[in-house]
């Protein structure tokens, strides 16, 4: 008897660890299928295979689970892509091709993909998931990407141009692809095509933020 209980003990470790993913996993589903407001927590413990209690235990509210999916899906990327600016130089163009890569290849991925649908979705009709957003994710890393672009101009790669206004112009293309898509149901007969998107966007941005070949230094 000692000895099948000690067999099996590993296995309900293992299985209380990823409790917390199989619950993030219910919640992305039922939130991206019914929407944020109209799933319950009991909806999702159901979902998860837990009680409504077990999901309190883990997440606090829904509002803590929206949460959870953000650092989740959203914050490794974005902790990658401040890894790579602030070990960069050179010309920028290059990292910025290299980040653009990264992200398409990612949200190329459901369940990372299915965040920003959500987010963009809710985040009228619920302010503090944008607010939750915001401060997990955007003012962490525009201010960093800032930077870049300022370096870039400083050392002579770019023109003179509005560093904060860039990343918009670098970022905007992206989220109205993912925008259109999302809610108006247009997008290229082959499906979101980011790939092609991030190629096509970056030849447009690097023609018109660089400086000619023969004013650069």
């Amino acid at each position: 008897m000692s000895k099948k209980v000690r067999k099996s003990a590993p296995k309900f470790k293992r299985r209380a660890e990823a409790r917390p993913d199989e619950v993030l996993d219910a919640a992305l589903e039922l939130f991206m299928k019914k929407g944020f407001a109209a799933t319950r927590v009991e909806d999702i413990g159901k979902r998860a295979g837990i009680s409504k209690g077990l999901v309190y235990q883990y997440f606090a509210s829904k509002q803590a689970l929206m949460e959870g999916l953000v650092i989740r899906a959203i914050s490794p990327v974005t902790a990658d892509a401040m890894k790579m600016v602030s070990a960069y130089e050179g010309d920028p163009r290059a990292l910025i091709t290299m980040m653009m890569a990264m992200l398409g290849s990612r949200l190329n991925e459901p369940h990372i993909l299915a965040i920003p649908k959500l987010i963009m979705r809710e985040a009228v009709a619920f302010p503090e998931i944008a607010r939750m957003y915001e401060e997990r994710v955007l003012r962490t890393t525009m201010p960093v990407l800032e930077q870049l672009i300022k370096k870039g101009v400083v050392q002579g790669y770019f023109r003179q141009v509005d560093p904060e206004l860039t990343i918009r112009s670098i970022m905007g293309p992206l989220l109205a692809h993912i925008l259109l898509a999302e809610v108006f149901k247009i997008e290229p007969q082959d499906g979101l095509a980011l790939d092609r998107l991030m190629e096509n966007h970056l030849s447009i941005l690097f023609d018109g933020l660089c400086l000619p070949p023969e004013d650069t230094k």
